[in-house]
C-alpha cells in the first residue's frame, strides 16, 4: 500500500519560535514497521516548514496514497488542525482512508468519529503493532472487529475494539529513520539532531499527567542496542544532538547505567538532553560523572510548585528539598538544570506568585520554563477541577503555554506575574555570570542559544496575549467544554 505520514503544522511556541525542528518520533516509529511490512511509505512533515493547508492537500493529491496517517506529539492542541486538514484531503480524495493516532485520539475517539466523518480509523494507544494489523486487515478486507486497539465507524455505529496488548519488547519494531530524507532536523544551535526514547511510560501517578495511563507500564530498551543505534545515527546521518523523549529514562538504575557506559565506550562526542526526576538525580549522584561523560548537557526537572501541600495533592511524589539538591548535583557536574514550574494549581494569589519566585530563587536553576496547568479529560486531575470555569475555548491553545482555568486573578495579572518571574530568574546576577563565564565552553554556548530563543518567546507571548488570545467572558465549565 502507498502510505503518507503527515505531521501537521502546529501553533505552539516549540514549533514556531526556535527555527529548529526535531523529527516526529511517533510517525517514524510506525513508519519503520510499515516499511518492513512491504508498504511504500513517505513522510510529509508539514510542521517543519509551517506548511499551508492548501499545500499539504496538494502534495497529498500528488502522492495519491491509499492511506493517510496523521498524528502530532501535541495531540490535544493539534486535533482541530488535523480535523481541518483531513476534511480537505477527503474532499479531494474521497477514496483515501484516513487514520489518526496519539494521546488525545486514544481517549477522545468517540467524539472525533462522531464529529469528523472524514476520519475513518483511530489507533488507540501504542501504534506499532496495531497499525500493521489494521493495514493488513484493510489489504485483505478482513473483519476489523478482530483488530485490537482501534476505533472505527461501521455504517452508523461507532465501534472500539478491545485494548491492544502492551508492547513488551521495544526492540521488536525499528524506527524508520530513513523517512527523514529531505529534512535537515536540528536542535541546540543548528546542530543535526533527533529525538529518541530509552523507555516508555512512567511509574509515578502524578494526577495532572497521562503518561502512566497511556503507556500502561514502564519498559526500557536494550541498553547496548540503543547505544548502537545512536552510533549509527551519528555516523550515517551526522547526528550530533540526541533529545530523549522519555518522562524518566533512569527509572531502572542498572539498565540506565549500562546504557551510559555503552555510549561512553563509543566515544562519539555527542550532546544529550532530556528530562529526569529530581529524586533519580539525587539517587545517581555517585554516577553523575557518567552522565557528563556520555554527553548530557541539560536535564529538565518538573518542579511544578513551591507548596508541599500542592505537591502532595497532585501526587508528585517529590519534595522541595529534593528539587534543590538535584539542581546542586547537576551543577557540580556542569550539567544544566531547567526547572519547569506550573501555574494554576488552585486559586493562586499575588502572595503565592511572590512565594513561587522566592522558591525558584532558592532552587537557583540555570533555566526555567513557566507552564500553565492543562486539565486533560483523561487525567485524574480533571475530576478535581471539572466544575471549574475555563477562559480558553480554542483547543489549539491547550498547549501548556496558555491559561485555561479561570482564577480570581485577571488573565493579564497572571501573565504579568509569569513574565516578571521569567525576567527576574534569567537576568539575576548568578544567571548572567553563568551565561558569560561558565567554566564549560559547550555549556556557555548552549545557554546563549537558549537565551536568544527565550527573548523571542517572551516577546511573542506578550504580543499573542494582547493581540491574538481570545478569552471567553461566558461562564463555561470545564466539563461542559469537553462534552
Amino acid at each position: 500500500m502507498k502510505i503518507l505520514l503527515i505531521n501537521p503544522p502546529h501553533l505552539s511556541i516549540g514549533s514556531r519560535m526556535p527555527k529548529e525542528h526535531l523529527p516526529p518520533l511517533g510517525l517514524l516509529s510506525i513508519g519503520g514497521p510499515l516499511l518492513d511490512a512491504g508498504n511504500k511509505v513517505h513522510l510529509l512533515d508539514a510542521d517543519y516548514s509551517n506548511m499551508k493547508y492548501s499545500k499539504i492537500v496538494a502534495e497529498t493529491v500528488d502522492f495519491y496514497p491509499d492511506l493517510v496517517l496523521m498524528g502530532h506529539s501535541g495531540s490535544t492542541s493539534a486535533q482541530p488542525i488535523i480535523d481541518t486538514i483531513t476534511a480537505s484531503i477527503k474532499e479531494k480524495l474521497p477514496e483515501v482512508k484516513i487514520i489518526i493516532g496519539g494521546v488525545y485520539p486514544t481517549y477522545h475517539w468517540k467524539e472525533i468519529l462522531e464529529e469528523n466523518p472524514q476520519i475513518d480509523y483511530i489507533v488507540c494507544g501504542e501504534g506499532e503493532q496495531v497499525i500493521i494489523d489494521l493495514v493488513n486487515a484493510l489489504k485483505e478486507n478482513s473483519d476489523l472487529n478482530l483488530v485490537r486497539g482501534i476505533a472505527f465507524r461501521n455504517q452508523s455505529e461507532i465501534i472500539k475494539t478491545p485494548v491492544a496488548p502492551t508492547i513488551k519488547d521495544l526492540e521488536a519494531y525499528r524506527i524508520g529513520w530513513e523517512l527523514m530524507k529531505g529534512y535537515n532536523y536540528t536542535y541546540w544551535g543548528k546542530r543535526k539532531a533527533v529525538v529518541i526514547q530509552f523507555s516508555r511510560g512512567c511509574p509515578y501517578p502524578c494526577s495532572y499527567c497521562g503518561q502512566s495511563l497511556f503507556w500502561k507500564k514502564w519498559r526500557h530498551r536494550n541498553p547496548q542496542k540503543l547505544a548502537d543505534e545512536i552510533e549509527m545515527l551519528h555516523k550515517k546521518y551526522g547526528v550530533e544532538v540526541i533529545n530523549f523523549a522519555d518522562e524518566n529514562p533512569a527509572t531502572y538504575r542498572k539498565a540506565w547505567q549500562e546504557f551510559l557506559e555503552a555510549l561512553i565506550e563509543k566515544d562519539l562526542n555527542l550532546t544529550l538532553v532530556g528530562s529526569l526526576r529530581a529524586d533519580n538525580i539525587v539517587r545517581d549522584a555517585d554516577i553523575m560523572h557518567l552522565y557528563k561523560k556520555a554527553g548530557f548537557e541539560r536535564f529538565l526537572l518538573g518542579i511544578e510548585n513551591y507548596d508541599e501541600t500542592v505537591l502532595e495533592r497532585i501526587k508528585k511524589a517529590g519534595s522541595t528539598s529534593m528539587d534543590k539538591e538535584a539542581i546542586q548535583v547537576l551543577r557540580k557536574h556542569d550539567i544544566l538544570s531547567m526547572a519547569t514550574y506550573v501555574v494554576g494549581f488552585g486559586e493562586e494569589t499575588t502572595k503565592d506568585f511572590i512565594n513561587s519566585l522566592k522558591q525558584l530563587l532558592h532552587y537557583d536553576p540555570d533555566q526555567i520554563q513557566m507552564l500553565y496547568v492543562t486539565p486533560h479529560k483523561w487525567t485524574p486531575y480533571y475530576d478535581e477541577v471539572k466544575d471549574k470555569e475555563i477562559i480558553q475555548l480554542d483547543q489549539r491553545k491547550w498547549d501548556y503555554k496558555h491559561q485555561i482555568l479561570k482564577t480570581h486573578l485577571k488573565p493579564w495579572q497572571i501573565i504579568l506575574y509569569v513574565k516578571l518571574i521569567e525576567v527576574i530568574m534569567q537576568s539575576r546576577p548568578k544567571a548572567v555570570m553563568r551565561l558569560f563565564f561558565h567554566r564549560d565552553k559547550k555549556i556557555r554556548k548552549a545557554m546563549v542559544w537558549y537565551t536568544r530563543i527565550g527573548k523571542r518567546v517572551w516577546i511573542h507571548e506578550w504580543l499573542q496575549f494582547w493581540f491574538n488570545d481570545k478569552h471567553t467572558s461566558k461562564s463555561v465549565k470545564l466539563s461542559e467544554f469537553w462534552k
